[in-house]
């Protein structure tokens, strides 16, 4: 079964920064909260880069350690990320610093290839060496930034940041090599995570640095918040559904264990909504959207058994979902997300999801690794138009009542996952009733 995409993505790198519109106002001048600033986007757009970067390269050094067919394709998106952060810093700092970036990125990507090599070679020398490698980038990138921020970022806090990030990898990596999935891919999780708050600082210091170029609006703000929060659930939401349905149908033995994360993931949503409204609340929620998931389990299931019919009714589950929650999600927000545009984004993320899987199931590892990172990146656009709603119709929950913090590293403790879903908790506090409400109501009439 071939699959069109619902749309082409234009390169991240041509409107990565200055994505100047009609929606973008300053601080000067904006009555009402927005997630559509210059400084938001920023920080968004630096969440996704450098948070997807994570997600490869544990990706990539899982495939290296199994010699995998797919091991290449994973590398180019790899690199393709990095071309893409690269010409992010080239249109802050001009094209020397974007090269300076480029060259001091890829060596640290390198420098895992190098220790993912000796693993597999058993040579503890040679594992040792690339560790110090990952050492010495860490103290020069650290340099680096803080230069570049004009000392907005701290080399030495950054440097402590640098080594959580190293550790992250290599912690899931090694234990993916031990045959401990579970916790290879609760690494993978705080790994991810951890990119966005990397994102947040980075972005805080160069809008402080540049106030012009960002329309002297901020990086961190309530509303800023919520929209960066529902990029890292959302995104991570995509970039491990990719990897458990290809575990499922390459039968992976790392299949359970990337399974139960996604369950994780689901599990912080419903969470997110339970524990401001109450069990029932948050348990109406999972249900909606644990059944989504479990409806590309089963297309899985039904590729593997070449069961055609089993696929149709999969793709039927998905698209009556696609309608019911769209269309509740209008109600909840009063009209702030239109229920057509919603569908459309939904219908989207189905088609690329089966489409990247069934690129996979068919050898074509570079298309599905392409289409991956559509899929990583078309999440950011869903929680633009959420957060963006969410925000509309409840601006005093989301007043620019707190100042622009001046992190001097944005690399807090990726154990501290609890702390963006408080945040998100409050951001949608409204928002959670509203949308139980409408759940209630769509149970009501199903009856």
């Amino acid at each position: 079964m071939n699959w069109k995409k619902a749309m082409i993505v234009a390169p991240m790198s041509a409107t990565l920064l200055f994505t100047a519109n009609g929606g973008i106002v300053s601080a000067d001048t904006m009555e009402k909260p927005t997630v559509e600033t210059a400084a938001v986007d920023l920080r968004s757009n630096l969440g996704q880069l450098l948070s997807e970067h994570a997600y490869l390269a544990i990706e990539t050094m899982r495939n290296g350690a199994a010699g995998s067919e797919d091991f290449e394709a994973s590398s180019a998106v790899l690199t393709a990320n990095t071309e893409d952060l690269s010409a992010a810093i080239e249109s802050v700092y001009g094209k020397e610093a974007g090269q300076a970036f480029k060259k001091m990125w890829s060596e640290h990507i390198g420098y895992f290839v190098d220790y993912v090599k000796a693993t597999g070679n058993e040579d503890e020398d040679a594992k040792q060496k690339a560790l110090d490698e990952l050492s010495e980038y860490r103290a020069d990138f650290s340099q680096f930034l803080e230069n570049a921020t004009e000392e907005r970022l701290e080399a030495d806090a950054l440097a402590e940041g640098l080594q959580q990030h190293v550790n992250q990898l290599i912690g899931a990596f090694n234990s993916y090599v031990d045959g401990d999935y579970q916790q290879a891919y609760e690494q993978e999780r705080k790994a991810i995570n951890h990119m966005h708050m990397v994102a947040k600082g980075l972005s805080t210091a160069i809008t402080d640095q540049f106030p012009d170029k960002f329309n002297n609006t901020m990086a961190v703000t309530p509303a800023g918040d919520l929209r960066a929060d529902l990029n890292y659930l959302l995104s991570e939401h995509a970039g491990i559904a990719i990897s458990a349905m290809q575990n499922g149908i390459s039968e992976a033995p790392e299949f359970d264990a990337s399974a139960k994360v996604l369950g994780q993931n689901t599990e912080d949503l419903s969470k997110a909504i339970a524990s401001v409204y109450g069990d029932e609340a948050g348990e109406a929620f999972k249900k909606m959207w644990s059944e989504h998931v479990g409806y590309f389990v089963d297309y899985v299931n039904a590729t593997a058994n070449e069961d055609e019919e089993a696929q149709k009714e999969a793709l039927t589950n998905l698209e009556n979902y696609r309608e019911d929650f769209s269309m509740f999600m209008e109600k909840a927000t009063e009209g702030n997300v239109s229920a057509d545009m919603l569908a459309k984004g939904l219908q989207q993320h189905v088609d690329q999801l089966i489409g990247s899987f069934e690129s996979y199931a068919d050898g074509n590892y570079d298309e599905a690794f392409t289409t991956a990172r559509e899929a990583y990146g078309h999440m950011y656009g869903a929680s633009k138009m959420l957060s963006s709603g969410i925000v509309m119709q409840f601006p005093d929950k989301f007043a620019n009542d707190m100042p622009s913090d001046m992190p001097k590293t944005g690399f807090a403790p990726a154990e501290e996952n609890n702390d963006m879903l408080i945040a998100w908790m409050v951001g949608i506090s409204v928002f959670g009733l509203a949308a139980f409400a409408a759940i209630r109501k769509f149970r009501t009439n199903e009856k």
